[in-house]
């Protein structure tokens, strides 16, 4: 393969990681105006702006502490709700943003100290209503709540009764529990309040959902549930729970691809499910191979679908429409044009571009993400993405080996700033969809059940031979890089072999599985059964030995005396999942041996960064680890 040469232009880590002019735009339920997210007081903030009116823009929160991420339009456009935690806790709480009263305070509605809100939703059953998830009462046990929008007035529905995961309440008033069994599987059961009985609707195979069924939604009648389903299949489709029988009647399907349940671990990601605003029905349903496939089921969707591809060639992300399903908000996930978004109005079929996040950022100078397969050792095809630097011959080139977190999680097509931030540098960099990813079909998810730091692994070694031999990548240039469970990759890379790697970066991985899994937060503990429990081990089984031992093995922190590679450790203080304890084992086990290791953390941080001004100051810091170790970069400056 020959690249003709070209001078390819040197781009700041801030004009890849610092802050979008706008980004998340979604429209009102009356069309009439636009929300997005935009910098504030160097932090994201929510605003507002008209669709047709000379309406101005206006910043509607205020929070100069931590950016905002997740927002929602309730029903009434006058009312918008938006979540924050406290510096990276994960100590989730729902705020109301009145857009009639522009001086008005954002209100918390759930002012609980030390609680956490999860399963939070808007219903078109239940108008000015939402329903939540909120463990105030007992911090190991979420009861589920109805939030009154207009007055904050919150109404319990149920009480925990215990040992339940979630609750389901639907229009008729009817309570269903979702409960994990010792084994792991998930049992539904209707549950008479009054009796305290429970009618068993159906048990799921825990087993084939480390991250939960997603998507799990109940029907706009009450009377079933949506949910993605890989029962006597390998792939997962989209089925129609009916609450009264337990039978499943499947509703969509792909001959080749999973539903994108990516969403189950980014919640900012777009739901498998396209639903009408007013009435809830399902619209169409999202599938992602290579690329993303969306089935319309709505004639007029269909119809709308076919305009909204014709924006642009990447693959349409979000979307957001009006109430009556002719004025649309849309973005598109692109490798080189990131998070386009534009207006579209079916009625009339104008269109017009609203934003590029990124202005200053030429397609033209962001490199291509190439969707690549590696065959592992034992034979296992390994869907892969290699973005190769622009402008330089992609022949003997410093090579990092990005690796996802999760581990149930994927590597997927679209715009990484990161990948383009290495590539800009001259690097060529390789993402691996390990066995045990998500999204590919159970017998290649379950093919990692007890393979951390075994075949996993070998997995990733096997996709750094494969650059070396095709002739991408220098073989003695080749650094390893993740966050999260990427970040325990590269902390076994350097440990299990130490040899393959000339630097390293591990971002808020655990060090020690027996640790890690002890000091995660209680209310998660029951849902590890079907992951981490049932991938690796569990430390706390009683009279099992053996696991805990077995977990230890696994470790980096139990190989730390191999490590010779140059390592920088990256860390959020308020990490509540992968607590601070493991990075200063390995950083501290490092320095009392001489071993080079830069050490950075962030004191207003949690798991994974969000605030731009800590995402440069580490990727700048990242840049120059790289440079110094791996050498002969044609972009540094």
């Amino acid at each position: 393969m020959t690249t003709i040469s070209r001078e390819v232009p040197h781009l700041a880590v801030e004009d890849l990681l610092g802050a979008p002019i706008r980004i998340a735009a979604s429209i009102s339920p009356d069309g009439t105006r636009i929300a997005y997210l935009a910098p504030w007081r160097e932090r994201l903030n929510v605003w507002v702006e008209g669709v047709d009116s000379d309406e101005e823009a206006r910043c509607v929160t205020a929070d100069d502490n931590r950016s905002v991420h997740v927002y929602h339009w309730t029903d009434d456009p006058r009312w918008l709700l938006y979540q924050q935690d406290g510096d990276g806790d994960e100590r989730w709480h729902i705020y109301r943003v009145d857009l009639e009263s522009p001086d008005a305070e954002a209100v918390d509605l759930t002012p609980f100290p030390g609680a956490t809100v999860a399963g939070f939703e808007t219903m078109v059953s239940r108008p000015g209503k939402a329903f939540l998830h909120l463990n105030a009462r007992n911090p190991a046990e979420f009861d589920l709540y109805e939030v009154d929008i207009a007055t904050g007035e919150l109404t319990m529905l149920a009480e925990n009764p215990g040992q339940v995961a979630g609750l389901l309440y639907t229009p008729d008033g009817d309570l269903y529990t979702e409960t994990w069994t010792a084994d792991g599987d998930i049992e539904l059961a209707q549950w008479d309040t009054g009796t305290g009985t429970l009618r068993p609707v159906t048990t799921i195979d825990g087993a084939d959902y480390p991250t939960g069924v997603q998507p799990f939604q109940l029907t706009p009648d009450g009377t079933g549930v949506w949910l993605g389903s890989n029962r006597d299949s390998d792939r997962t489709r989209l089925v129609r729970l009916d609450l009264a029988t337990g039978e499943e009647t499947v509703v969509d399907s792909h001959p080749d691809f999973d539903l994108d349940t990516r969403s189950a671990v980014f919640p900012t990601l777009p739901s498998p499910l396209i639903c009408h605003r007013r009435t809830g029905e399902l619209l169409g349903v999202r599938y992602l191979g290579e690329r993303q496939v969306i089935h319309p089921l709505d004639a007029h969707f269909a119809a709308v679908l076919e305009s909204l591809e014709k924006l642009s060639d990447g693959d349409l992300s979000a979307v957001s429409s009006d109430a009556s399903g002719q004025r649309w908000v849309v973005s598109f996930t692109h490798d080189r044009d990131p998070q386009v978004t534009y207006y579209y109005d079916h009625s009339t079929g104008e269109s017009r571009l609203l934003f590029r996040p990124f202005p200053h950022l030429d397609p033209e100078s962001l490199a291509t993400m190439t969707p690549v397969t590696i065959t592992a050792r034992d034979g296992l095809a390994l869907p892969s993405y290699l973005t190769l630097p622009l402008g330089t011959e992609p022949a003997g080139l410093p090579l990092v080996l990005l690796v996802h977190g999760g581990p149930w999680h994927r590597d997927s097509w679209g715009y990484h700033p990161v990948v383009q931030l290495l590539a800009n540098r001259g690097y060529a960099v390789l993402q691996v969809n390990f066995r045990g990813s998500a999204g590919f079909g159970k017998a290649f998810l379950k093919a990692g059940v007890g393979e951390l730091a075994g075949k996993m692994h070998a997995d990733l070694i096997d996709a750094v031979d494969w650059a070396v031999a095709e002739g991408y990548a220098d073989g003695n240039r080749v650094a390893i890089f993740g966050g999260s469970y990427g970040g325990y990759a590269a902390l076994v890379g350097v440990t299990f072999t130490p040899d393959v790697f000339a630097a390293a970066i591990d971002f808020c991985g655990p060090s020690n599985l027996v640790t890690f899994l002890q000091t995660v937060p209680e209310f998660v503990r029951p849902h590890l059964i079907n992951n981490w429990y049932l991938f690796a081990g569990n430390p706390g089984n009683p009279g099992d030995p053996e696991q805990e031992a077995d977990l230890l093995a696994r470790s980096p922190i139990s190989r730390v005396d191999a490590i010779r590679t140059p390592l920088m450790v990256i860390q959020g203080a308020n990490d509540v999942r992968v607590v601070k304890a493991e990075s200063d084992r390995i950083v501290d086990a490092l320095r009392a041996r001489g071993v080079e290791v830069e050490y950075l953390v962030k004191d207003n941080e949690g798991h994974g960064f969000v605030n731009p001004d800590n995402n440069i100051d580490v990727y700048r810091a990242a840049d120059r680890f790289l440079a110094h170790h791996l050498g002969g970069l044609p972009n540094a400056q």
